[in-house]
């Protein structure tokens, strides 16, 4: 810590910073619009600039931005003095000078950096009187609308598209004093960060293109802290909502998981809430029921009478909830069996193998990756997000060893160039990271495995071996931070024990994976045997809990197994396969309309909470199931019943909770209309609905805003201090820019290492590399081919594909082939009973086909598996 002089105050300031993230961090109000805490310092704006003083008998000083000024001992700067206060107030009309005067009719108004910062400076009247430049904006996709004539040139969009999120689609086009920023043409934004832009951007030219078709001013917004339910990181969100619509979906700041960004995919599949496929009201024989005629059902069963199957996209609650329902005997994961053992195999290592799971904030601090059988970018895209700065660790000792501050960031990318630390890819087909891995290996799952085992064996120094396992094992043995990432994409038991002996053989390595729905590793902690063994259970009823069986067996397997039972209930939110052959239908709530919890693949447990109160008779999946009346009750007879989830209770406060004497608002101080908004049905405001089951109100009232320091991380609804509208506002809520937020990170681990350095991970026998079960390409069966699922950002996640901005983006089924292979094909082929047409991978080895997964007809498949491809009848 180094000793600052701020207008004759000391501070404690971080001597490894600038001055500004050092007055941020202090509570000060200092303007800025080029600088992010993400991207780090360029001084392209110059609206930060301070006096900087040699000493205390220095009158004159000079100016100096303070994005650009290391924090030193001693330093006296002046954020007040008059000819720094003119510079930031002239800086700020020189950018309004093309400003279009637009603030009430734009999409950003409200929550506009430049407006804040305008303010902040002072500037307040217009003198230029003359014509604007103006440029003609372009279609970007579904996902973000632009607006190019509000453009300050902050250069804020293209380091991050480019730099940071690694898109080249996006640039910076200039003509003389004119800068354009946008894409060489019309089109759809390539990145699937692309969303991140309306954040990043301090003013109007990148919006959410979703939110403008039922767009709604922030302070009229009504909000929540949620958690993305899109794959299983536990990205946390701010959901909004206005007039029983869920409206938008933002970044809500967890330092140690999604830090300042989210992926397209957790952004904007919230649609799914608003759709027609909603199922609203309980139906009995497809036809519509009272609630209490379902209830009733539910109620007068008897002990043993039915079986339950859960769901790895429900809550803890309601899966416990229909445990205890059905009796811990007769409850079900809702997981096909290949699926359920990779998980409690990857469980067991996690709790009792080799190394701590890393966040996705530690995952960044790596240097030294490789990825064993995962498309990452595809199946957990905010840890690809983070895998883009770990290649960057090692390239930047180049910059501290010539001293330069890795928060000026243009200088430390201009001394390392374009160089990459090592990062090792083996999957099946090309990936969205390919671009910047040292080396990609292609092969089948047994072969991916097998280059797993060897570099276990290279590490523990077998002897002399195949190179790539040698150069890998080189790499992260010479690495300060390794990393091994798997994942269950492949449905490859060894390809698992391979990520584990790689990482056992591996002191003081970190091993991540990714989990494939957001509760997945919640649901495996319960320990429920798998949907097959369900299939061979008798019972006369049978309870479904938010699952699409379609989506996990053949159908044909799935249609015998409901023909068996006298009486099939389902609660869910939409309409699926599995609800129409249901008797009776129960209409669940989303985690927008219901509160809940849900553990990430890191072992994180984390609580979403009720953004609205949906129209009866939509409700939770555990209060139709259960008989407590709010959710704390709920814990607290999960904790006694399955003491490996007890903590799980912590992962927020109880409902009792309040700041002096008041529940936290989920609406902003300036909310309005609550008399205007039902003046159709009544002209007298109702009362606020009563929430039980957390510490949040459904009111503008209590204490919390331009208060920041008080909320727990986990009841943050929305980031606001006075001055700051905008998504910068987070600012105010760190114990240091860029840290965690005061009182901690929301959510609370569940999995820690358990077992000391040389015992042997769960699974994988100490000294022996272990052998793959299923066949190799030496076993291909005669003209047949390896079926592997490929994983798509947009479309294969189950509720993000009723999204209509996403499913524009999803795929059409296909096969993709190796060139070779689909020379002997025509342009379509039948696969699996299904005519599709046949895309070439060039990257996809021989005797391997690809299909989407979780995509019609494909979804449902057990995959990896062989079958025979012919050409169309």
């Amino acid at each position: 810590m180094a000793t600052v002089y701020v207008d004759n105050q000391p501070y404690d300031m971080n001597a490894g910073q600038n001055l500004l993230h050092a007055c941020l961090s202090q509570g000060m109000d200092l303007p800025y619009f080029c600088w992010h805490p993400a991207m780090g310092s360029v001084g392209a704006c110059r609206q930060c600039a301070v006096k900087q003083f040699k000493d205390a008998e220095d009158k004159r000083g000079k100016l100096v931005m303070a994005c650009m000024t290391p924090v030193a001992e001693g330093a006296r700067i002046s954020l007040r003095d008059p000819e720094a206060v003119e510079f930031r107030r002239a800086i700020v009309e020189g950018l309004m000078l093309n400003h279009p005067h637009d603030c009430p009719v734009c999409d950003e108004g409200s929550e506009c950096h430049l407006q804040d910062m305008t303010v902040m400076t002072g500037h307040d009247y217009r003198r230029y009187r003359f014509e604007k430049r103006t440029f003609r904006n372009q279609y970007l996709g579904p996902f973000v609308n632009h607006e190019m004539n509000r453009c300050i040139q902050c250069y804020r969009c293209v380091r991050f598209y480019r730099e940071y999120a690694g898109g080249n689609d996006l640039n910076a086009f200039a003509l003389r004093n004119i800068v354009f920023f946008g894409r060489e043409g019309d089109g759809v934004l390539e990145s699937e960060f692309a969303g991140n832009l309306v954040e990043v951007c301090p003013t109007g030219v990148f919006t959410d293109a979703t939110l403008k078709r039922h767009y709604t001013r922030k302070w009229d917004l009504q909000m929540a802290p949620s958690i993305c339910v899109h794959c299983g990181l536990g990205c946390n969100t701010t959901a909004a909502e206005r007039y029983g619509m869920l409206r938008r979906i933002i970044n809500r700041y967890n330092g140690e998981v999604n830090g300042y960004f989210l992926c397209d995919r957790g952004r904007y599949g919230y649609e799914f809430v608003n759709s027609e496929a909603r199922i609203r009201q309980p139906l009995l024989e497809g036809r519509p029921a009272t609630p209490q005629a379902a209830l009733e059902i539910l109620r007068g069963l008897a002990p043993g009478q039915a079986i339950g199957i859960g769901s790895p996209r429900a809550s803890l609650e309601s899966n416990f909830a229909l445990r205890q329902l059905v009796g811990p005997g007769h409850f079900y994961a809702g997981i096909p069996g290949s699926e359920s053992r990779l998980l409690k195999l990857m469980l067991g290592i996690l709790r009792d193998g080799p190394a701590r799971t890393p966040s996705p904030r530690d995952i960044e601090n790596c240097d030294a990756v490789l990825v064993l059988g995962e498309d990452v970018a595809a199946t957990a895209p905010r840890m690809a997000l983070s895998l883009r700065q770990s290649v960057r660790r090692q390239p930047m000792q180049t910059a501290e060893r010539l001293h330069i501050p890795l928060w000026m960031d243009h200088a430390v990318r201009e001394a390392v160039q374009d160089e990459k630390g090592p990062l090792f890819l083996a999957t099946t087909n090309t990936t969205r990271i390919d671009d910047i891995a040292t080396r990609a290996f292609r092969g089948s799952p047994d072969d991916i495995a097998r280059l797993g085992f060897a570099v276990a064996d290279a590490l523990s120094g077998a002897g002399p071996g195949p190179a790539l396992p040698t150069e890998i094992a080189a790499a992260l043995k010479a690495a300060r931070r390794p990393l091994v990432i798997s994942g269950a994409g492949n449905r490859s038991q060894a390809i698992i024990q391979a990520a584990a002996a790689v990482a056992h053989a591996l002191p003081g390595a970190a091993l991540a994976f990714t989990a494939p729905e957001c509760n997945s590793m919640g649901l495996t902690l319960m320990d429920a045997p798998s949907l097959e063994d369900a299939l061979q259970a008798e019972a006369d009823t049978l309870i479904i809990l938010e699952n699409d069986f379609y989506r996990r067996l053949p159908a044909p397997d799935i249609d015998r197994f409901l023909a068996r039972f006298h009486r099939v209930i389902a609660l869910d939110h939409l309409r699926t396969p599995t609800t129409a052959k249901a008797h009776v239908v129960l209409p669940a709530a989303t985690f927008a309309e219901g509160d809940g919890t849900l553990v990430s693949s890191e072992g994180r447990a984390q609580r979403y909470f009720q953004v609205f109160v949906p129209a009866e008779p939509i409700r939770e999946s555990w209060l139709w199931l259960g008989p407590w009346a709010n959710l704390d009750e709920v814990n607290a007879a999960l904790a006694s019943a399955l003491p490996q989830l007890a903590a799980a209770t912590r992962a927020a406060p109880p409902a009792t909770f309040r700041i002096a004497g008041a529940k936290i608002p989920r609406e902003p101080h300036r909310y309005s209309g609550r008399t205007a908004m039902l003046a159709n049905i009544t002209v007298h405001e109702p009362k606020p609905p009563e929430d039980p089951d957390s510490a949040l109100s459904f009111t503008m009232e209590g204490d919390f805003e331009g208060k920041p320091d008080q909320p727990p991380a986990a009841l943050l609804p929305f980031f606001w201090a006075p001055g700051w509208n905008s998504i910068q506002s987070v600012n105010k809520f760190q114990e240091e820019i860029a840290g965690p937020l005061r009182h901690g990170d929301a959510g609370v681990r569940l999995i820690e290492v358990g077992r000391p350095s040389g015992t042997a991970a769960a699974g994988v026998p100490p000294g022996a590399p272990g052998e793959s079960p299923a066949a190799g390409p030496n076993g291909r069966p005669t003209g047949e081919w390896l079926v592997v699922p490929l994983y798509h950002v947009f479309g294969s996640e189950e509720l993000s594909r009723h999204a209509p901005a996403v499913a524009e983006l999803a795929p059409a089924p296909y096969v993709a082939l190796n060139p070779e292979d689909a020379a002997g094909f025509g342009p379509e082929v039948e696969l699996f009973g299904a005519r599709v047409p046949v895309k070439a991978a060039p990257d996809l080895p021989r005797g391997l086909a690809g299909v989407p997964a979780g995509i019609p007809p494909f979804a449902g498949l057990d995959l990896p598996a062989w079958s025979r491809i012919s050409p169309p009848r």
